[in-house]
């Protein structure tokens, strides 16, 4: 089993690294379409914030994916294997389609997926899936609320200012999407981390789970790689399909993701940026009425989300029978 930790590794460094790509567009997305900064200097920007991230904000979530699904012992390299490539597959149809889904739901329903088929559901620790679904799934209702009262806030301390407070929006756009892009690294990059030192404990690489510094800095510069390339047709669904965004949207919408994003990583809740940034987006329009919202487009988004984590619980099951008996057959020829 040792030798499939490379093949595993190179796996998850690119699921980072898509989940990077898939990253660009929350973190961009408002700056862009308010045109509070140049594409290609909020991509610099933002990808050196969630590079640095995952060492500012520890590992707690790291630690849940690596944990709380299910038990080291009763996995294997394949199950692993299988999980990667079901997100994988994933994210990058979806990305082709230029739909924000969440790598966070795919890599969750691949690892569920893979586990039943290879071990049974016995195995899957329930309450850790429930207590990692629950972040999932009630992170965007929280970013929604947030987004709105942030706005209304904003709204109320700003009324009688004169259009030139824009420009004041426009700056600081810059300081929140650093916060929201050093959240989103502490948080997504974490997951890829689980993952890999996962593998390194079932491989028997290491006895116990915890995570080295190698990885952590390989995770870091492959899902800021990601960020640093741009997802230009996700940013065009996420800032230009719900509404048309003006500086405030785009400072209020940053500021409620960012503290939404950060506070769950500090707890150790994997939850998906994509989600977070588009519901607080989606609740600072409702702030100012609910009818600038375009809802078609949120249902269209949301429809995927809920697909998502079954989707890929399939495919990753799929996946890990094509593998259990593909992998051996090719080891044995050599």
């Amino acid at each position: 089993m040792a030798p499939l930790m490379i093949p595993l590794f190179i796996l998850a460094i690119g699921f980072a690294f898509l989940n990077g790509v898939h990253d660009s567009c929350n973190l961009v997305a408002t700056m862009i379409s308010s045109r509070a900064i140049r594409p290609q200097i909020a991509l610099i920007i933002t990808s050196i914030a969630e590079f640095c991230g995952p060492f500012i904000f520890g590992v707690a979530v790291a630690n849940t994916i690596g944990h709380d699904i299910v038990a080291v012992e009763y996995l294997n390299v394949y199950m692993v294997i299988a999980a990667l490539l079901g997100a994988i597959i994933w994210n990058v149809v979806t990305w082709l389609l230029g739909i924000p889904s969440s790598s966070s739901h795919a890599l969750v329903g691949g690892l569920i997926g893979a586990v039943a088929a290879g071990a049974g559901f016995q195995q899957i620790q329930l309450a850790g899936v429930l207590k990692v679904i629950a972040y999932l799934f009630v992170s965007p209702i929280v970013g929604f609320i947030t987004g709105m009262l942030f706005a209304q806030f904003i709204y109320l301390a700003s009324w009688r200012a004169s259009p030139k407070i824009n420009s004041l929006f426009k700056k600081m756009q810059i300081v929140t999407s650093l916060g929201l892009a050093m959240g989103s690294g502490a948080n997504d990059a974490q997951k890829t981390m689980g993952i890999i030192t996962m593998g390194l404990v079932i491989t028997g690489f290491q006895k116990d789970f915890v995570v080295p510094f190698w990885v952590v800095l390989s995770c870091a510069l492959a899902i800021s790689l990601g960020v640093s390339m741009g997802g230009y047709r996700l940013i065009k669904t996420l800032g230009a399909k719900f509404y048309k965004i003006r500086p405030v949207h785009g400072f209020a919408s940053q500021a409620a993701s960012a503290a939404v994003i950060l506070a769950a990583s500090l707890l150790g809740g994997p939850v998906s940026a994509t989600q977070v940034v588009s519901t607080a987006i989606m609740g600072v329009g409702a702030a100012e009425r609910m009818s600038k919202v375009r809802w078609g487009v949120a249902g269209e988004i949301a429809s995927a989300w809920l697909f998502t984590i079954p989707s890929t619980a399939l495919l990753a099951a799929g996946l890990y029978w094509f593998i259990h008996f593909a992998i051996p057959f090719i080891l044995n020829l050599f």
